[in-house]
């Protein structure tokens, strides 16, 4: 085992920030950063419970009598429920997008119950196209909800979105299902032309300039005290040095072995920045890697996809992989990452396109009734603030 002592400790946590190379050209949607659940290809992080509230969009609510529940809106006889729309808006309000005023707090609710509504008109079509979710994938994507917390955290915040553990389920179940419907009606359907990714690179030549060259790098990390919050998908965690040597040892023989180096970090990583995202630490600037000698020589002998020895610094055990390197200048357009960025540019594009427009054919089909709007318009009433 090759171990490396570095001085600065607090290297790694400044890299562990995931920068992003600057001509990141993945788009980001209002309806994506909605709908965690909704997430068509690379996503960029597991920070969903935070989101929470948008599982809470779903119909499946069954905490109240129907008969002691005020009633926003309806969509084909189905019911959507103010504390749904409350539900939401408290998740976001706590993450600091508080409009500030009854006007624009109002305005935020409205448009939550507009987003309610297009999703209990998928639910409702994906049901009648016959797509269904397995209880293994509800399982699966319950324990990527819970891996950034402790158990202790994960339930307060279920608390706070006033949930149990049956309406989660419920809720994520259905999630899935309008993914699948959403893949199959729209992803399915999207292509990209190589005369597209050439005209978008001509257009956008300057965001394919790299000032300084950029490493990728992905981390597993052991470190040697226990720790209560741990967030890796099977809650492992070293209690002591003799234990974190152990690990960390017996990590590396797996990923020698052939084990792929994203699913052990979400397993066994340590680090609670990196290891729901597969050890992802972003793309890190020379200049920021120059900053430490010996980090420097282990991260610039690595060719592309390998991955380290063990090294140590005063935090624990760590093994990288270099994911990718980026050599400072203008990227040209035959280089496949950067056809594979402008790819996945369009295809973002073309999917929001489709996609409000199927939601918005699927809208005329059905019968909706938006109680809350026709009693501001009707009324010019403000509904008291929710206890």
């Amino acid at each position: 085992m090759s171990n490396f002592i570095l001085s600065d400790t607090a290297l790694l946590a400044h890299l562990s920030a995931s920068k992003k190379r600057s001509f990141d050209l993945r788009a980001r949607t209002s309806y994506n950063a909605r709908m965690p659940h909704i997430v068509f290809r690379r996503r960029t992080g597991f920070a969903l419970l935070l989101l929470l509230g948008a599982f809470a969009a779903l119909p499946a609510c069954r905490r109240k009598p129907a008969s002691s529940r005020e009633i926003w809106a309806e969509v084909d006889g189905q019911a959507i429920f103010r504390e749904q729309v409350e539900r939401i808006y408290h998740g976001r309000v706590s993450a600091g997008s508080d409009p500030g005023n009854p006007e624009q707090t109002l305005t935020f609710k409205l448009s939550i119950l507009n987003e309610l509504i297009n999703d209990q008109i998928l639910v409702a079509h994906a049901a009648r196209s016959g797509i269904t979710t397995l209880e293994a994938e509800a399982d699966t994507k319950i324990a990527e909800l819970q891996s950034p917390y402790s158990k202790e955290e994960f339930q307060k915040r279920m608390r706070e979105q006033g949930l149990d553990w049956d309406d989660l389920r419920q809720e994520v179940r259905q999630g899935l299902i309008i993914n699948k419907l959403i893949n199959k009606e729209i992803s399915s359907r999207l292509s990209v032309s190589d005369a597209e990714i050439a005209g978008y690179y001509e257009r956008n030549r300057s965001r394919f300039n790299v000032a300084e060259t950029q490493y990728h790098l992905a981390q597993i990390a052991v470190t040697p005290v226990p720790d209560p919050e741990v967030r890796n998908l099977k809650n492992d965690d070293a209690k002591n040095p003799r234990d974190a040597e152990r690990k960390i040892q017996a990590l590396h023989a797996r990923l020698r072995a052939g084990e792929d180096f994203a699913t052990v970090a979400q397993e066994y990583s340590e680090d609670p920045r990196t290891a729901v995202g597969g050890g992802d630490m972003g793309f890190i600037p020379i200049s920021t890697i120059n900053a430490n000698l010996a980090f420097k020589q282990l991260v610039t002998s690595l060719k592309q996809g390998e991955i380290s020895g063990i090294y140590r610094d005063a935090s624990g055990y760590h093994i990288l992989k270099l994911l990718e390197k980026e050599e400072a200048g203008q990227l040209v357009l035959s280089d496949p990452a950067v056809q594979n960025t402008i790819r996945q540019a369009l295809l973002n594009e073309k999917e929001q396109l489709l996609k409000a427009a199927y939601i918005e054919v699927l809208r005329n089909r059905a019968k909706v009734v938006n109680y809350l709007a026709e009693r501001i318009v009707g009324e010019g009433a403000i509904p008291p603030a929710s206890k």
